[in-house]
C-alpha cells in the first residue's frame, strides 16, 4: 500500500502516516442508527465515512442522504465512480451497485450480487481491507442475516479494527451477532457511544501493519470484475453439488473459521445462511408457479367434464383427473402456508 506520503490523491484524502478510514455496513434499521451516529461526528472529523446500506434496486437514496445531512455536520452525497474522496465527509452507495475503494478513490460498479443484495456490505469492506489495511475501522449496525461478517473478517486479517453494534441496541440483532459469533469485534457498543470512540481511535498510533492474504485480494479483484475465471474462484475453495440460484453455475465453497461461504465463477457470493435464504426463495416462486399451473389445469378439466355432458351416472375419467389436480393444489397450498411461517424476516436482506 502506498500510503506514506502526505500528499493527496487527486483531491482526495490526504494520506499521512495515520490517515484512516471508516466504513460503515446496515440494512433494516439503519436510517435511524446512522442518523444518531453521524450526529455524534464534528464537523472537522479527519476521516472519510462509507456507507452500504442494503436497499432495493427501485430505491434511489436520497431520503437517506437528505436526512444524514440534516443530522449532523458532515455532507453527505450518493458515491460517483471514479470520485475522490476526503476526509469529514459521508460517501453513500448507489442503489443497485457496489460500492469499492482504491487507493484515493471510489468505484461504483454494477458487479454480481454478493448475499442477495447490491450494493452489499462485504465487497465495500474487502476493497478498503486491500487498499488500506490496518489503516480502516469497519462498523457493523443492525439488520438481518450476515452481510458483513466476511467483510469484517478481511479487515480483521489486514491488521483494521472492528467494531459491532451492541445487539442489545440493535432493532434487528442478526448483523453484529454473526460478527461477534464468527469474526470477533475489537468493540461491542451502542450506537450513542461510537462518536467518542471513533474520535479517539483516529487519534491512536495504527495497529501493526499486516500482508493482505491472497484470497481476499482475489475476491477484492472480482468484485471489481477484473477477475470472474474458474482458475481465481477454484483458488478459494472447493467446488460443491450445488448451483447459484441467481445464475445457475456451480458454486465454490469457502471456509472462514466458523463461517461457510459459497461463489459462483461469474461473481454471486453468499454465506450459508443467505444461500439458504436465497434457496427457500426460489422454491416458494416456483411453488407458486405449480399451483397456478394446476389451478388452471383443473379448470380445463372441469370445463371439459361439463361439455363432456352431465347425464352419466359415474364420473368420468375427466372429472377424476379434476379431482386429483385438487388433491395437489391443497398440498402445494400447505406447503406455502409451511413456507410462510418458517421463513418469516428471517429470510430477508432488506
Amino acid at each position: 500500500m502506498k500510503l506514506e506520503s502526505n500528499q493527496s490523491d487527486g483531491g482526495g484524502m490526504t494520506q499521512d502516516r495515520n490517515s484512516r478510514l471508516i466504513v460503515i455496513g446496515v440494512s433494516a434499521g439503519g436510517m435511524s442508527a446512522l442518523r444518531k451516529l453521524v450526529a455524534q461526528f464534528p464537523e472537522d472529523f479527519p476521516a472519510p465515512i462509507f456507507i452500504v446500506m442494503h436497499m432495493g434496486a427501485d430505491t434511489t437514496g436520497d431520503a437517506l442522504v437528505k436526512a444524514l445531512n440534516e443530522s449532523g455536520s458532515l455532507t453527505c452525497v450518493h458515491a460517483h465512480d471514479e470520485q475522490a474522496f476526503k476526509s469529514g465527509h459521508i460517501y453513500l452507495a448507489p442503489s443497485d451497485q457496489h460500492m469499492l475503494i482504491v487507493e484515493g478513490k471510489i468505484l461504483v460498479t454494477k458487479g454480481a450480487r454478493e448475499n442477495r443484495s447490491r450494493p452489499a456490505i462485504d465487497p465495500l469492506f474487502r476493497s478498503a481491507a486491500v487498499a488500506y489495511g490496518n489503516r480502516v475501522i469497519g462498523i457493523i449496525l443492525t439488520g438481518y442475516l450476515d452481510d458483513g461478517t466476511s467483510g469484517t473478517m478481511a479487515i480483521k486479517r489486514c491488521g483494521g479494527v472492528c467494531i459491532a453494534q451492541d445487539p442489545e441496541d440493535a432493532s434487528y440483532p442478526d448483523m453484529p451477532r454473526s460478527v461477534i459469533a464468527n469474526v470477533g469485534v475489537d468493540y461491542c457498543l451502542p450506537v450513542v457511544e461510537m462518536g467518542v470512540l471513533l474520535s479517539d481511535l483516529l487519534t491512536r498510533d495504527l495497529p501493526e501493519s499486516r500482508q493482505v492474504p491472497e484470497d481476499i485480494m482475489i475476491e477484492a479483484k472480482i468484485a471489481q470484475r477484473v477477475l470472474s475465471d474458474l482458475p481465481s474462484v477454484e483458488a478459494l475453495g472447493d467446488q460443491v453439488p450445488y448451483n447459484c440460484p441467481d445464475c445457475g453455475g456451480v458454486l465454490w465453497q469457502i471456509a472462514e473459521g466458523k463461517l461457510l461461504r459459497y461463489r459462483c465463477h461469474t461473481g454471486h457470493a453468499f454465506t450459508a445462511s443467505s444461500l439458504l435464504a436465497q434457496q427457500t426463495e426460489r422454491i416458494e416462486e416456483t411453488l407458486w408457479v405449480a399451483l397456478r399451473m394446476f389451478e388452471e389445469r383443473q379448470n380445463l378439466l372441469v370445463t371439459m367434464a361439463k361439455n363432456e355432458g352431465e347425464g352419466k351416472s359415474s364420473p368420468s375419467s375427466i372429472s377424476q383427473r379434476a379431482a386429483d389436480s385438487q388433491v395437489h393444489i391443497e398440498r402445494i397450498r400447505a406447503m406455502l402456508k409451511a413456507t410462510d411461517k418458517k421463513g418469516g424476516n428471517n429470510s430477508r436482506t432488506k
